[in-house]
This record gives structure tokens, C-alpha cells and sequence, in this order.
């Protein structure tokens, strides 16, 4: 794995660590509820991975859309499917998305 996914990996687990630590309810329960929304559902994981990768771009949000890319790759998302997530996140966010689309297809690279 390259460095740039290495260093995203490790500065989250270090930040999230930190944050946890500071043992506030309001805070770990919206991590909780992140993490138990992503679960298998009437939607399975992998689709709502998609999905969150979608709505991440959308929002620009580098960090959610590297940490989406990683979770689609773990889940064995495939090369044409990111890029038809791509299209319609750039359809439905307009042009501005196009700056996080060049740093989702570097990241994407990069998890290879």
C-alpha cells in the first residue's frame, strides 16, 4: 500500500484514539451510530459503502471519500464500478466536485 494511504490510515486511528479518549457520550455515540449504519441491512455493506462514497464527494469531504474508497476496496468494489460512482457524484455535485474527483482517482490508485 502506498504512503499516502498509509499516512490517512494512521493519522485516523491516531486522531480517533485521541478523540475517544476524551470518553464524551455525545461523541461516541455518533461514532457508534456511524459505524452500526454501515452495517448489513435491507442494504448490504457494500452498496451502502457506494453510497457514502457518493454523498461524500457530493459534500467534498476528502477525508470521507478516502475513507469510503478504502472500506469499497475492502469490499471488493471494482475499478468500473468507483467510476460510475464518480459520474453520477460529479452529475448530482456539479463541477466543483471535479478537485475531489482527481484526488479520489489518485487515492484509488494509490490503495492498489
Amino acid at each position: 500500500m502506498s504512503e499516502l494511504v498509509n499516512d490517512f490510515d494512521e493519522y485516523r486511528s491516531r486522531m480517533n484514539e485521541k478523540i475517544l479518549a476524551g470518553d464524551n457520550k455525545v461523541l461516541k455515540r455518533i461514532f457508534n451510530l456511524d459505524t452500526n449504519a454501515f452495517e448489513d441491512g435491507a442494504l448490504n455493506r457494500k452498496t451502502k459503502e457506494m453510497l457514502g462514497l457518493a454523498c461524500s464527494m457530493v459534500l467534498r469531504c476528502d477525508d470521507c471519500i478516502k475513507y469510503h474508497l478504502g472500506k469499497c476496496k475492502d469490499l471488493n468494489v471494482t475499478t468500473k464500478e468507483v467510476n460510475e460512482i464518480f459520474a453520477i457524484a460529479n452529475l448530482i455535485g456539479g463541477t466543483i466536485v471535479i478537485p475531489h474527483l482527481r484526488r479520489a482517482v489518485e487515492y484509488w490508485e494509490a490503495l492498489d
